[in-house]
Parts: C-alpha cells; structure tokens; sequence
C-alpha cells in the first residue's frame, strides 16, 4: 500500500541533525513505494533542501519566517500544520529529540490523532506499519501498531539506519507561505550551555563519567579519550549532582536516552535510573574499582581498575592504533 509520507527535518546551528536522514530512511519504508515529503522550518533554509532529496525525501517543503529563526512550540506547530493541511499525508515522522518529544503532542491533538513516540524499528508486516518501541525503562520491547487514521510516530536517534546519501536524487523544493501570529513566547536568542563538539544523542560513541571520576577535573581524562574516539562526553546523575558537570550531559531515565555503537562508562555504579538511558548501546564497556558495581551486569567488556589509570592507557593505545592506520 503506498503511502504519502511527511517527515520534519531538524536543523540545528545551521546544519541538519543526523536523526532527520533516519527519520527519511523510517519514511521510506513506511511509504512503501509512495512519496516521501520533507518539511524544513526556520530562517534561511532553503539551501539544506538539497540533502534532505540526497538522504531519500522526493519533495521538499520549506517555511521560512524570522519568527521561526529559533524553536517555539506555537510558531512551529502553526507552520507544520500548515504543511500538513496542503500536503494530506497518510503517515507523520519526527525524531525522537527535546524538539519532536515537545512538537509531537501538540500537533498529535491539533490532528486528534495516535502518537507512537521513541520507535527504535519500523517494518511492514502483513501490509501494516509496525512500531518497535521501548518500554519499563528498557528493560522490554512492544510493537505497535496504528489501525486508524493518520499515523504518527517518533524515531529515537541512533536506531534506524539513514539511507545511503546519493547526490544524483533530483526532487522539487517548494515554499509555502504561513502567517506566524499569535505567540505567546518569542525567543530572542539561544544561550547554549552544553559540551562542544559531537551532539551527545546523536553520537557514535559516548565516554561518560559518574561520581567516581571525584571532581570536574576527573573528567578531563574523559574528554581526551573522547576526542581521540570522535565522541562526546556524558554523564551520570550522580555526576551532575556532585557538580562536576553540567546537566545538559546527564543520561539516564531523567536526562538523555542515548544508543551509540560504544558506550565506555566510567566510575559509574550502574543505578536503575542511568542504565535507563544507555544500556540499548551496541557495545558498552564499564570501568570500574567495584567488582561487584551493577553496570558490570549489562556491560559487554568490563575492566575492574582505577579509571584514573585505565582511561590513559586506553587514550594512549587509541592514539597508536589512530597513528598506524593514517
């Protein structure tokens, strides 16, 4: 059954987020052979367009707006509706991210429609849309299903493989006038106070630290170890608490739910709430003094030792490996 697809893009700093090009893989299956249709919000977009169409979106529609310059629940909800009513999509895809978990509700209720949120998979099976998603914190997986109307999901980063970019696709890009009115909030200016660098949901691999690395000078061995993998640092609530970091790395059932290829935990325990967010991670590593810590339990390699004296090691054994293989 072909059906027409609508996926928002997510643009951050300018650049399009990782998780949009796996949204586009997720509405491509689900399209089953009909179109797939992109939607950009913000100012000066248009010249994103063109990799939306490389990553798999057969049209884009843009909407541009001074108004829309920095994320505002009513400005973008007024112009993905709008895409929305011109364009009758059958299905809806946003990512899973601090922007599609606020979005999605809102526009779910404007649509009175179903909204299955965090998929990590999406199939077809016996011509339905089948959605994998977490729940009881990780610890069990349902699939789901929409039987009526529109249906309407998010995409946890990391999980759904983008398509494989092709600079040949073609695809029209379209504007479509919406007048921005009646906000309540406008924001004037984004104050980020988040580590640089690789985006911790979106990341590959993520080196994080709990209330073992004892102080905010114990994470810079992680940051190193990091910046030599081309990760980004996390951390856990413990570590966020003491001070040592800021909350914008926090992960866990609280903070950032996160699925990189490599998870290397440091000085971590391994509290319920922290294995929440990271024990979906293709490969963790757990570096700990305890023997007996918990994350040892989910861990697929675990190194009992004082990170203090591990993470060097591993920096250092990394740096070689980087050095032999350039």
């Amino acid at each position: 059954m072909a059906r027409k697809v609508f996926v928002l893009g997510e643009i951050r700093d300018q650049f399009l987020r990782n998780v949009s090009f796996e949204a586009l893989a997720a509405g491509k299956i689900i399209s089953e052979g009909g179109e797939v249709v992109a939607g950009l919000i913000g100012e000066n977009v248009r010249t994103l367009a063109n990799d939306m169409i490389y990553y798999g979106a057969d049209r884009v529609v843009i909407v541009e707006d001074e108004k829309l310059k920095y994320y505002s629940p009513d400005g973008y909800s007024q112009a993905v509706m709008a895409i929305i009513d011109s364009e009758k999509p059958d299905a809806i895809i946003f990512g899973h991210t601090a922007l599609g978990k606020d979005l999605s509700p809102k526009i779910a209720a404007k649509l009175n429609a179903g909204l299955i949120s965090d998929a990590t998979a999406v199939e077809i099976v016996g011509g339905n849309v089948v959605f994998t998603r977490p729940i009881y914190s990780g610890k069990a997986f349902e699939k789901k299903i929409i039987t009526d109307g529109i249906i309407f999901a998010t995409v946890r980063p990391n999980n759904i493989p983008p398509l494989e970019k092709n600079e040949s696709r073609s695809g029209e890009v379209a504007s479509i006038s919406v007048e921005i009115k009646d906000l309540r909030t406008i924001v004037r200016e984004v104050v980020q106070n988040a580590a640089e660098g690789v985006d911790l949901s979106e990341a590959k691999v993520i080196v994080a630290g709990g209330r073992g690395v004892k102080s905010a000078e114990g994470f810079e061995p992680l940051k190193e170890l990091a910046s030599v993998l081309g990760g980004a640092v996390g951390a856990s609530r413990g570590a966020c608490d003491a001070n040592y970091c800021d909350y914008s790395l926090q992960i866990g059932q609280t903070g950032k739910v996160v699925t990189p290829d490599l998870y290397i935990a440091c000085g971590i325990s391994g509290a319920i709430q922290h294995l929440a967010g990271m024990s979906n991670s293709k490969v963790i590593v757990a570096i700990n003094k305890d023997p007996e810590a918990n994350i040892f339990n989910v861990a697929d390699y675990g190194i009992v030792g004082d990170l203090f004296e591990v993470v060097p090691m591993l920096t250092e054994e990394f740096k070689k490996l980087k050095i032999h293989s350039s």
